[in-house]
């Protein structure tokens, strides 16, 4: 018997997140998930009227494909990949994971490889299709999140069925201000830094991308960023762990970059011109996600946080930076983890995670959790 969170989940997948209507077609992407899971998502479709097709993914054998692959070989899978993409209207991926590390032991060359081969079918996907991405809880998840594997099911599923309406009218409120903006100064400890998002515009996301969710995300003018950012979240990106990443930027690239695995940082860096400049400047408020679990779906959304992102801008909302890289890298800004301040055209917009502005005060958790007005 299905879990009843089951069709919860895959009705807001279906229904809020990707809006799917008669006759359109969904690709399910699942990735080390319960196959009741599937079933559900393929149920939810087919009430709306849609036609899903699916395709299943295991870590295990991605790991073994990545590690020897070949240029023709992916070069033919990308064509392919292209041509289905391209016959998708939608696109749900529930990505699973019992080892966030499998990856790790991927050659840099050969991810560096793949990445690039594999792009022009994630840029389709992300600028044609109504889609929406997700991780799935597991015991290693719950690991991560130092929980126990009920405590962190019950914390999942609140956070993915969270009431994304009532994110709206703040969300809307810092979007009209972003817009507005010219330039944006984060401070915090080990943190000074200044850039300009004039033009940009700015995007709310409040359960239609990803679940979980709950960001705005703008991106710096390309030549604009200077001073230095000292993250205090850890990061996994590209089967690599990563802490204590510090960036120095002038003129927008990032001159230097230390972690406490910084060859492979570097490594990540030097994929191809644009991952040393910066594709996004997103603004955090999920109020129920308050501690970083080395899941960047999940950490990028911490309440009081904000992420910087090194590599690929979005086309709708960036500055025209390309890479094959796009990391987001976390930064919280709450007391308990040292505080920090933003600040638009110099005036305090958020202080130690809370939002200052009255018209802002609707993403501070007290609202978005029901318990103010």
């Amino acid at each position: 018997m299905s879990d009843p969170r089951y069709a919860k989940l895959a009705d807001v997948l279906t229904g809020f997140s990707t809006r799917l209507a008669k006759g359109e077609r969904v690709l399910i992407d699942a990735f080390d998930i319960p196959d009741a899971m599937v079933i559900e998502l393929v149920r939810a479709a087919r009430r709306r009227g849609a036609l899903p097709y699916v395709q299943i993914n295991h870590a295990r054998v991605s790991r073994e494909l990545l590690r020897d692959a070949a240029k023709e070989q992916y070069d033919l899978l990308s064509k392919l990949e292209m041509a289905r993409m391209q016959k998708m209207q939608a696109y749900i991926a529930v990505r699973g994971s019992n080892n966030i590390f499998e990856a790790s032991d991927v050659p840099a060359a050969k991810m560096t490889m793949v990445n690039a081969i594999m792009r022009p079918v994630m840029d389709w996907r992300v600028q044609k299709t109504k889609w929406v991405v997700l991780r799935w809880p597991s015991s290693a998840m719950a690991q991560q999140a130092m929980m126990s594997t009920e405590q962190f099911e019950n914390f999942y599923f609140d956070v993915c069925t969270l009431d994304y309406a009532r994110m709206e009218a703040g969300m809307k409120a810092l979007v009209d201000l972003m817009t507005k903006t010219d330039r944006v100064h984060l401070k915090g400890p080990g943190t000074d830094l200044t850039f300009s998002i004039k033009g940009i515009g700015a995007t709310p996301c409040g359960g239609l991308r990803n679940i979980p969710d709950g960001e705005v995300f703008s991106c710096p003018v390309k030549d604009s960023v200077n001073g230095v950012v000292q993250y205090n979240t850890p990061s996994v990106y590209q089967g690599a762990s990563f802490d204590n990443i510090r960036l120095v930027l002038k003129q927008g690239k990032i001159v230097e970059a230390t972690s406490s695995n910084t060859k492979r940082m570097n490594e990540i860096l030097d994929s191809d011109a644009g991952a040393r400049y910066i594709g996004e400047f997103a603004i955090g408020f999920n109020p129920h996600i308050l501690q970083p679990m080395r899941d960047t779906l999940f950490d990028e959304k911490i309440a009081g946080s904000f992420h910087f992102t090194p590599g690929q801008a979005y086309d709708h909302c960036g500055n025209g930076n390309k890479s094959q890289v796009h990391w987001d890298i976390v930064c919280i800004q709450r007391p308990e983890y040292g505080g920090g301040e933003i600040w638009f055209d110099g005036k305090l917009i958020r202080k130690d995670g809370l939002f200052v502005p009255k018209s802002l005060q609707k993403l501070n958790p007290d609202y978005l959790l029901g318990k103010s007005k």
